[in-house]
Parts: C-alpha cells; sequence; structure tokens
C-alpha cells in the first residue's frame, strides 16, 4: 500500500512489476531509480518482482513481495510469475500497476524494445520461445491503459508490430544519474586519460559493450583496425580478439563516467538499440556522440552533441569519423553546457514526476480516483 510523506501529492495505491531489485544495469538499474524517485516524492509502492535483494536501500522503501519462480524452466517462467502475480492481485488490486517487465496486468506499462524488432534487426527467424514473448508482450499492451515508450522509435514500434493507437503511447525518455555523470576538468580529463592508458596523440572514441555482436562491434573493428588515422577505440566491457594502437582494452570499468568525460567521442553503433543510455551519459560527461542514426536516444540529442550515421549507407561511418578528427583539431568537440545538447531533462526525479503524472492521469480516466 502506498503512503506518502507529502501532504499535498495526490496519493494513489500503486505498484510495480520488475524482474529484479538487484545491483546491475539495464532494466534492473532503472527499477532502482524508480523507487529511489518515488521516495524522494514520498511514495512507498508495492514491489512485486522475481528477486528481490533486500539488503539493498531501495527494499526499505518499498512493500517487498517475490515471486519466486526459479522452480520453472528458464524459457516459461515470465509465464510462472504472471501466473503467480495473477493469485496475488486477487488478494489486493492496487489503483495503478505500472509493469517494467512485460504483464498483462499492467494499468501503465513500459516498452523499452519490441521484440519483433530485435528479430528484424538481427534477421532471425521466429522460434517457439520467440512466439511466446511477442504473445506475452501482445497481451501486455493490448491490456495496458497506457504504455510508456523510451523512445519515439519504441513508439512507431508499438503501432507497427503490435498496431497499439498513438493515443495511447507516451514518450517518457529513461533518466540517468546526473549526480555520477558529469564533466572532469581539463586536469582530470588528463589524469583519467593517463589512468586507462588513453594516448595523448590521437583522437580517442569509447566503445562500451558486454554484447559486442548486438553493439555493432564488427563494423568499429573493420574501420579502427586498418585505419591509418591518428585514432584510437577504447573499449570497455567484453574483451576483444585483437588490440594496438588503434584498438586498446581497457577492462570491465566500474567507473565508466570517468572514461566517457576522458575520451573525444563515444561511438553507438548497435544494429538494435531502442534507447542506449551510453549515448545520453556520455553526453552529460562533456562528450559528444558518433552514433547510428537507427539508435533511440539520437533523437534526444541536438546535433551539436552527435555526428550521425547510417548503418546501411556504406562509407557513412568512415565520413563521422573524419568529421569528429576534425571536430577535435578545431577544439570545438566539448560540450561546455551537456543539458543544452539534450532534448529532456535526464535527472531521475524529472522522469519520475512525470510518470506519476500518467499513473494519476490513468487512474482519474478510470473513474478510480485519488485521495
Amino acid at each position: 500500500m502506498v503512503q506518502a510523506r507529502n501532504a499535498s501529492l495526490p496519493l494513489v495505491d500503486i505498484a510495480l512489476t520488475a524482474q529484479a531489485l538487484k545491483a546491475s544495469g539495464g532494466a534492473e538499474r532503472y527499477t532502482r531509480d524508480v523507487i529511489a524517485g518515488f521516495h524522494r516524492m514520498g511514495l512507498r509502492p508495492t514491489l512485486y518482482a522475481r528477486e528481490i535483494d533486500m539488503s539493498m536501500e531501495e527494499a526499505g522503501w518499498i512493500d517487498a513481495q517475490p515471486l519466486n519462480v526459479r522452480w520453472a524452466p528458464r524459457k516459461l517462467r515470465n509465464l510462472a510469475f504472471n501466473w503467480r502475480l495473477g493469485r496475488r492481485l486477487r488478494q489486493h488490486r492496487p489503483q495503478c500497476l505500472f509493469a517494467i517487465n512485460h504483464s498483462p496486468f499492467a494499468d501503465v506499462a513500459l516498452c523499452g524494445g519490441t521484440h519483433p524488432g530485435s528479430l528484424e534487426a538481427a534477421g532471425r527467424r521466429e522460434r517457439r520461445s520467440d512466439r511466446w514473448q511477442i504473445e506475452l508482450e501482445r497481451r501486455t499492451y493490448t491490456n495496458a491503459r497506457a504504455i510508456v515508450a523510451h523512445s519515439k522509435l519504441m513508439g512507431r514500434e508499438l503501432q507497427r508490430f503490435y498496431g497499439v493507437a498513438p493515443e495511447k503511447i507516451s514518450v517518457i525518455y529513461p533518466p540517468v544519474d546526473t549526480d555520477r555523470f558529469k564533466p572532469l576538468s581539463n586536469d582530470e580529463r588528463m589524469e583519467a586519460r593517463r589512468r586507462f592508458g588513453l594516448p595523448e596523440d590521437r583522437v580517442v572514441f569509447v566503445f562500451s559493450s558486454t554484447s559486442h555482436e548486438r553493439k555493432g562491434y564488427d563494423l568499429l573493428e573493420a574501420f579502427f583496425a586498418q585505419t591509418t588515422l591518428p585514432v584510437c577505440l577504447a573499449v570497455a566491457g567484453r574483451p576483444v580478439p585483437r588490440t594496438g594502437d588503434t584498438i586498446r582494452y581497457v577492462g570491465y570499468c566500474r567507473d565508466i563516467e570517468k572514461l566517457f568525460a576522458a575520451a573525444d567521442y563515444t561511438v553507438v553503433a548497435s544494429a538494435y538499440e531502442p534507447f542506449g543510455l551510453v549515448g545520453v551519459e556520455s553526453v552529460m560527461c562533456g562528450t559528444p556522440l558518433v552514433i547510428a542514426d537507427n539508435v533511440g536516444s539520437a533523437e534526444t540529442v541536438a546535433q551539436g552533441g552527435k555526428i550521425e550515421f547510417s548503418r546501411s549507407t556504406p562509407g557513412s561511418f568512415e565520413r563521422a569519423i573524419h568529421a569528429a578528427i576534425e571536430q577535435v583539431r578545431a577544439g570545438h568537440a566539448r560540450l561546455e553546457r551537456p543539458v543544452e545538447s539534450l532534448a529532456y531533462d535526464p535527472g531521475v526525479d524529472a522522469h519520475v514526476a512525470e510518470l506519476y503524472r500518467l499513473m494519476l492521469a490513468v487512474c482519474a480516466a478510470d473513474g478510480e480516483g485519488v485521495n
């Protein structure tokens, strides 16, 4: 049950569903951000999740409802979770249920990517498990009263693959930790470059990935491995098969914000990227992007903060790298006021406030009202 410390705040009984509350990235990081944002608003939502790490600070800000489905075969765990969730909701149905994972019980559903879109980008045919996932997505988006799309790109995919009405979709871009991702001073940048072993006589491009095939590393390797330009690709995350003067592996970075700030550009080259938070994180560190035009976060970055290229146009990536080198040589690459290069407020509190306004509107439209 929601509790509020702020008496002026409309009160709605809200709940979240998620894969897990734990120390991890991606959807788990987003779950933690949403909980923290609600906490600062004085709200205490219920959380239904497969796994809840009760040692985490955020666990003290929720009504924790773990739904263990480890007994189910891996590919059936989404179905098992929603079966258990349905039984739990018969005991108490909140006024508004926001699904971060996929759930046909959602009043407001998150779309951070679509399974048909990922299959199409990968050029892979549907398997039986894919059909299960697509059907779960279809039920989630059909039943939900409103859908939060993390980019306009996702809004278009919702309409294209699932026939969702445009008026049902609200684009609310995902947040970043603005206290963590911020520019460094010139001296701090130079120190970070030395610590990461980045060359001082080359233009440094950062590539951060734990899934190189999906993130487009093949395109980058084909260029950087053979170029004679004064450039260096610094790869963070999963190791790469070969390194040299133009490709360096810097390992897994727990302080990736320092690497972003130290670099001259960050490269985002994914074949399928519904948003790509790396792009916004880099911009907030004062570092512009070389970014594929099919990446969702490209739509949030002003022209001065990015150089776009097309993965499908021969020579487009090479031209983008040449343009980036010229910007560095001219001294025009760094972003002095990063937030001005973004089309939205990337802060967690701004995101959660917009999300909560949507939840209130859904309740009002359903005649639920607020207290």
